[in-house]
């Protein structure tokens, strides 16, 4: 099971009656590659600006945590585990309609991804591996964003 089959499928308590995970990826806050790679006084500075942009937007964040967008909101969830894949849904932590997410643009940076995501003007940054789908939450809430 992909790791995104695996976070739709322990997604579905936490969703709203007629809604569906369109799309979804493990991530991390900004900063916790170098935090656990030798560089840790900026991966925590990074951390903690992913955290505070965050909580200005009201959209909280774990880690590891599943990023995942369905037709109605865009969602972060606590994972258990997850140091290979993802490790389960624990709980839903964070949660805006898309009608106030602003933006979510991916960028390839070296191993992996740098996720920025603007919620209600407030900013904040994930990091997600190479294999991360999170080009698909990207297209999907363009899409969505289109269409509305």
């Amino acid at each position: 099971m992909s790791a995104e089959d695996k976070i739709r499928e322990g997604a579905r308590p936490f969703l709203e009656d007629g809604e569906e995970v369109v799309a979804a990826f493990v991530a991390r806050p900004r900063g916790w590659t170098q935090t656990h790679a030798g560089a840790a006084g900026l991966g925590r500075g990074q951390q903690s600006k992913a955290q505070a942009g965050a909580e200005a937007a009201g959209f909280e964040l774990a880690s590891p945590m599943a990023l995942a967008i369905t037709q109605r909101r865009l969602l972060s969830f606590a994972l258990g585990g997850a140091a290979v894949g993802a490790g389960d849904v624990k709980e839903l932590v964070g949660a805006a309609p898309l009608s106030e997410v602003d933006s979510i643009k991916v960028k390839r940076l070296l191993m992996g991804k740098v996720v920025t995501v603007s919620v209600r003007g407030n900013e904040f940054k994930l990091e997600a591996g190479a294999g991360a789908n999170a080009k698909g939450v990207a297209e999907a809430f363009g899409s969505a964003h289109a269409a509305a």
